[in-house]
């Protein structure tokens, strides 16, 4: 048994990574999607796959009962910078939804989007030829657009019946 659970572990592993990119000028490899499959578990209430079946990360308990539920996470460095992309979208595998955490500099959560298959695989065949669909890749913005904001820091878990939207003004 470890002399550490968990969270220790993860608010560790959050203050090596923000410390690893202030030294080094990049993000330690491979950090922020661990931090964002144990945040999003934790505060969406999901049971994360060990081992990973491919296709999704965790199944949902409570309202997400059932559900297969693929977990993508980005750590936003410059909100003022465009262009950031979220990890590639494996169309053909096995998964009802994507949630996205987006993490401050810290690697701290601060929203969870959650969107549906049916919109992203409709989003992505909308870029019919292109070279993004090809790979399954999609902005940040663009996931942001199609999707619904389920979680944000300070207020938790947005419930379903809340009004939301997440277009620009």
């Amino acid at each position: 048994m470890s002399v550490y659970s968990i969270d220790k572990l993860m608010s560790e592993a959050r203050n090596l990574a923000a410390s690893y990119r202030k030294m080094m000028g990049k993000p330690l490899p491979g950090i922020s999607g661990e931090i964002a499959e144990h945040d999003a578990a934790r505060l969406l209430n999901l049971e994360l796959c060990n081992p990973k079946p491919g296709g999704y990360d965790a199944i949902g308990r409570g309202k997400r009962e059932g559900k297969h539920i693929q977990i993508k996470g980005r750590a936003i460095f410059d909100e003022k910078k465009g262009g950031q992309r979220i990890g590639q979208i494996k169309v053909e595998q096995k998964w009802d939804s994507i949630v996205l955490v987006l993490m401050d500099d810290d690697f701290e959560t601060f929203e969870i989007y959650e969107a549906q298959r049916n919109d992203i695989i409709f989003t992505l065949n909308e870029d019919e030829g292109s070279s993004r669909k090809r790979r399954g890749a999609m902005s940040v913005a663009r996931f942001k657009k199609i999707s619904r904001l389920v979680w944000i820091r300070g207020e938790g878990e947005v419930e379903d019946d809340e009004v939301w939207s997440n277009q620009a003004d």
